[in-house]
């Protein structure tokens, strides 16, 4: 069907109709790596109405890139329908050792203007989402999902994108539900419920050469459940000089999530070397909810360029148990803020 769908694809792209459909009805459809290249002649954005459910190819050989689904060079598309993309990823987890080589669901790339709705994602073998090089894009209204321990399996991740929104979905995967990575600006996320899963996080930063700064970012009105973590920022010790910047985190709450809130500056060193990643002006606002840890806050941030402008406003965690236990902070190299009422140790 990979072949069939790029045809449908070239036929809808080289029209000028208003609007310019492709419809892909109820049923059943097995594929293998599919391309929806632009640019299209429509002025209006393309459609792409998925009713059925589309099967991936369990043969990884089948896969020369790393994507199953890809779109590109387009200047507005909405993919929709309330269908099903089932990447079958049981066949590959066990070959997952953290490499990029397994195929993303759905990829955007080089896509300006584009929007996913009312369209469910699962079981894919790498992302299920991975938006990058774009601009305005916009997804709501999704339901991803993945056994908690698929390996890579992150819900949606932004890389290069400028201006997003993303809303009222429910994801619960093996690996983060969102993140937000390299070159992300003005993004908005909110309304997600996540869990099971690694939580919502910015990075991983400062992997490699070339990256961009993260600058804009807000989740609010999430809800985390079961999650490993809660609102994550992570990045690499290496001499990657980038920034992350005005980050907000606000009106979150989590239900017994083991690390709610985190800042690692030495993700993937083993010998805690630095990074050079300077993170500033993040702030957590009215943060509720339960933790079996008694380590709520983990701000580990570097010697090279210390975490500057940490916000702590109305953060109130409680015990999952009756249990009485102490809440400490494991803070180091970070400059913070209390306001409010906190219900969480104050880092000095």
């Amino acid at each position: 069907m990979g072949q069939a769908f790029m045809q449908a694809w070239q036929e809808v792209c080289k029209k000028s109709a208003q609007p310019a459909k492709l419809l892909v009805p109820e049923g059943t459809y097995m594929s293998s790596p599919v391309i929806f290249q632009g640019p299209c002649l429509s002025s209006q954005p393309v459609i792409v109405e998925v009713k059925g459910t589309i099967l991936a190819n369990e043969d990884l050989s089948a896969y020369d890139e790393d994507f199953w689904f890809l779109f590109e060079k387009i200047n507005g598309v909405i993919l929709t329908g309330g269908g099903t993309f089932d990447g079958r990823g049981a066949s590959a987890w066990k070959y997952n050792d953290g490499g990029s080589n397994f195929p993303t669901s759905i990829k955007m790339n080089d896509v300006d203007n584009g929007v996913v709705h009312d369209l469910c994602s699962v079981n894919s073998k790498f992302f299920h989402f991975h938006v990058t090089d774009s601009s305005n894009f916009t997804a709501y209204n999704l339901r991803i999902t993945a056994p908690c321990d698929s390996p890579n399996t992150d819900g949606m991740h932004i890389s290069s994108t400028c201006g997003v929104q993303v809303s009222n979905s429910v994801i619960a995967t093996g690996d983060d539900c969102i993140s937000v990575g390299p070159g992300v600006t003005n993004a908005n996320i909110f309304g997600i419920t996540c869990g099971p899963g690694h939580g919502i996080s910015i990075g991983s930063l400062g992997k490699r050469d070339q990256e961009k700064d993260v600058c804009g970012v807000t989740f609010s009105n999430c809800t985390l459940n079961n999650t490993t973590n809660g609102v994550r920022i992570k990045t690499y010790a290496s001499p990657i000089q980038i920034k992350a910047s005005d980050i907000t985190f606000q009106d979150i709450t989590m239900n017994n999530v083991q690390n709610p809130i985190v800042i690692d500056q030495h993700y993937g060193s083993r010998k805690k070397k630095d990074s050079h990643v300077k993170i500033s002006n993040v702030h957590y606002k009215n943060i509720r909810g339960t933790t079996p840890s008694n380590v709520p806050i983990t701000l580990a941030c570097s010697a090279a360029a210390p975490c500057d402008g940490i916000e702590f406003c109305d953060v109130n965690l409680d015990f999952v148990s009756d249990d009485l236990h102490t809440f400490t902070a494991c803070c180091t190299n970070a400059k913070t803020t209390f306001s409010g009422q906190n219900k969480v140790p104050i880092c000095e």
